[in-house]
């Protein structure tokens, strides 16, 4: 069981569990590893204070920045498609909160984050470090450019939306491997997998979404 800092049983144990039963896999979530993730990861230590009772409801909720934590079953339905087994090196485009980062660590070998806001990095920082993620490595940098030296990784995920696929994180894209990304315009998107094989690469829709901006040089401009 995860214990909070002072040492005491984590009380939304409960209503973690329950998020996992009733929003999850009734949605088709049913890859062991990313059900036991959302089962692990204190998901009302990434929200705000005045939030917390809410933390594992099934919607998105506002953090700071302007910025948003998404909504539980987006995050497992994005990792499920990295199709990710454990030995993985995953970049992640757009830390935000930290939360999808941290639901990352729980399974891939190695996670590389990006954000371009410095407080967001900040706090998220800290409670990688308080929860004991030593497996995440985290940059503050334009996240359209990826992380080029760093290169190339096997799984990318992208946290919010861009009007064209960047073509640094294409290039990024080990082979095999396998990158989520929303696509789309400002209000409206598709959740877009993109998948390398062989030197071959090939797009499918996993249907829409709405996420923030990916705001950069390769996504929209500031």
């Amino acid at each position: 069981m995860w214990k909070n800092c002072n040492g005491q049983p984590d009380e939304f144990r409960i209503s973690r569990a329950r998020m996992v039963e009733t929003q999850l896999v009734p949605r088709g979530i049913n890859d062991r590893l990313v059900l036991e993730a959302m089962n692990r990861v204190p998901r009302h230590l990434f929200v705000d204070e005045a939030l917390k009772n809410q933390a594992y409801s099934d919607h998105p909720l506002p953090i700071a920045e302007g910025q948003t934590i998404s909504q539980p079953y987006i995050v497992a339905l994005m990792t499920q498609e990295l199709g990710l087994k454990g030995h993985e090196k995953v970049l992640e485009i757009g830390t935000g909160s930290g939360y999808q980062a941290a639901v990352l660590a729980e399974i891939a070998d190695r996670v590389y984050t990006v954000e371009r806001k410095s407080a967001l990095l900040a706090r998220a920082r800290k409670l990688f470090d308080r929860l004991g993620y030593k497996n995440i490595v985290v940059k503050l940098d334009d996240g359209t450019w990826g992380w080029p030296s760093e290169a190339p990784f096997d799984a990318i995920l992208v946290t919010a939306a861009s009007p064209v696929i960047p073509a640094p994180l294409t290039e990024q894209l080990g082979d095999p491997g396998v990158m989520i990304i929303p696509v789309g315009d400002e209000f409206s998107q598709t959740l877009v997998k993109v998948t390398n094989k062989d030197g071959r690469m090939e797009t499918s829709s996993l249907g829409g979404v709405r996420f923030v901006k990916l705001i950069g040089e390769h996504g929209w401009k500031n």
